[in-house]
C-alpha cells in the first residue's frame, strides 16, 4: 500500500513538472498553429512584401536606418489600397516569445498614383538575450482593438548589436 501511494505521488510529481515544462510551448504551437493557416511568410528586411486582402492591395518593407545605443533602428514602410483612420504595426518574438510591442505608424501621405495611403514607423527591436539572431514578427493592425486576417506572415531577422 505504501509503496503504490509513493508510486503515486511520483507520477503525479513528474506529470506536473512535465507539464510546467512542456505546457506553454504546446500552448503555443497550437495558438500559433491555428493563426498561421493559410498564410505565406515573407522575410520583410530589405524586400518588399505584396499581397492582397479583402480586394485591396497591401506592400510591406523594412530596411535598416542605422544602429543606435539601444540597438539597430528600423524602418517600416506600409503601402495600402484601402483607406485606414490609423495603423498600428505589433512586434512579436516569433523565434522566441518576448512579449508584444506596438508600434504606431504615421500617416505619410497619398502614393503617387494617389490611389493608396503610405504608413511608416521606426523602432529598435528588443535585445534577445540568449539568441543573437532574433526572429521577430509584425502584424498589422487597425488601432488597438482590430486585427487583420493577415494571409502573409511578415517577418525578418534582427541581429544582436549588427
Amino acid at each position: 500500500m505504501d509503496l503504490l501511494r509513493a508510486l503515486v505521488a511520483v507520477l503525479a510529481i513528474a506529470g506536473v513538472v512535465t507539464l510546467g515544462i512542456f505546457g506553454p510551448r504546446w500552448l503555443m504551437s497550437e495558438d500559433a498553429g491555428e493563426a498561421d493557416q493559410g498564410t505565406v511568410d515573407c522575410n520583410l528586411l530589405n524586400k518588399t512584401c505584396h499581397w492582397a486582402q479583402e480586394g485591396q492591395s497591401w506592400q510591406a518593407r523594412l530596411q535598416k536606418s542605422g544602429v543606435q545605443a539601444q540597438g539597430t533602428e528600423y524602418h517600416l514602410t506600409v503601402k495600402t489600397d484601402r483607406n485606414q483612420p490609423r495603423m498600428l504595426a505589433v512586434l512579436r518574438g516569433e523565434s522566441m516569445y518576448l512579449g508584444e510591442y506596438p508600434v504606431p505608424m504615421t500617416k505619410a501621405g497619398m502614393s503617387p498614383d494617389g490611389k493608396g495611403q503610405i504608413w511608416e514607423a521606426r523602432f529598435t527591436a528588443p535585445f534577445c538575450t540568449t539568441d543573437p539572431n532574433m526572429t521577430w514578427r509584425i502584424d498589422l493592425q487597425a488601432g488597438m482593438d482590430h486585427a487583420f486576417a493577415m494571409p502573409v506572415k511578415l517577418t525578418f531577422v534582427a541581429k544582436d548589436r549588427v
